[in-house]
């Protein structure tokens, strides 16, 4: 791996650290964990969504996948066209 930097732009485009912290900022749980009579389990986000856990993952699990889509979502709207991804992704398919 080479250490060679373009010192032309920062390790991290104040782009793309916006982005970030905006994800960050916007999915944030909020309110009590709720149970419901069949064992369930969910918490509101605060874009709406309620995360719950299910017969194959916890809430614990529910919760970091979507703040985990929400950062590549947001990262993926501003990332410099021919980024490589480890998903490729055609600019007519970026994420909405």
């Amino acid at each position: 791996m080479s250490s060679a930097r373009d010192d032309t732009v920062g390790p991290v485009s104040a782009t793309m650290h916006r982005a970030k912290a905006h994800a960050r900022a916007a999915h944030v749980t909020v309110g009590q964990v709720r149970h419901d009579a069949g064992g369930g389990t969910q918490i509101d986000c605060s874009c709406g969504m309620v995360l719950t856990n299910g017969p194959e993952w916890s809430l614990d699990e529910h919760i970091r996948l979507h703040r985990a889509e929400a950062r590549y979502v947001a990262l993926s709207r501003v990332a410099p066209a021919g980024m490589p991804r480890l998903v490729p992704v055609g600019a007519d398919r970026l994420p909405r």
